[in-house]
């Protein structure tokens, strides 16, 4: 698979919207600062086609990216951001969620996971709700680029040793790094094999 064009095609407040092609969406969710546009970007093969920023917060809306006019990457909003008022934390769990939940041509979730820290509650609560409400979805471990291997395999270990607390069997993972494009082509095989299910 090569990703020829992706292009912004607009951010919406809200599930219901969005666009309404029927393309399969792929969203790509995670705490703040995990490294989710720098990843789109290293995906599309764009430098700035997702806004990378320092600052957490900037993603506020449902941001559709049209790859090859045929699927979405949705760039959803980071969780566990502190510095935003209750009510505006809130109103983007309740948009987040019924887009989850009621987009029916969402193919996966693409939860991002920062493989240089510890096991993080926030994240293993999101993941276990997606299993809950049957969202379809696999883990995406991101910035593989920054520790030694030994030391990267002891980090995915321990968030896998605390992720199977609750699960039967470990969800289908990948591990990347956008400055190394490390799993770059096993995420692409990903889409591929998953579209192709799409179409039926």
């Amino acid at each position: 698979m090569k990703i020829n064009n992706a292009e912004y095609m607009g951010s919406f407040p809200k599930e219901s919207l969005c666009p309404k092609t029927g393309f399969p969406e792929y969203a790509f969710i995670g705490r703040s600062n995990v490294g989710k546009s720098s990843l789109i970007n290293m995906l599309t093969d764009r430098i700035s086609l997702a806004r990378v920023s320092k600052t957490p917060g900037k993603t506020q809306s449902l941001n559709f990216y049209l790859v090859d006019e045929e699927w979405y990457i949705v760039d959803l909003p980071g969780y566990g951001y502190a510095k935003i008022s209750k009510n505006k934390r809130a109103d983007w769990e309740k948009m987040i969620q019924i887009y989850l939940m009621h987009r029916e041509t969402l193919m996966s979730a693409m939860v991002l996971i920062d493989s240089n820290i510890p096991p993080q509650l926030i994240d293993i609560e999101f993941i276990n709700w997606l299993g809950q409400e049957q969202v379809p979805f696999v883990i995406v471990f991101t910035k593989a680029d920054r520790l030694k291997k030994n030391a990267l395999n002891a980090n995915i270990q321990r968030f896998k040793n605390e992720l199977m607390k609750y699960w039967n069997d470990m969800p289908q993972y990948f591990i990347t790094s956008a400055n190394e494009e490390i799993g770059k082509e096993e995420l692409y095989a990903f889409f591929d094999k998953t579209n192709k299910l799409s179409r039926g």
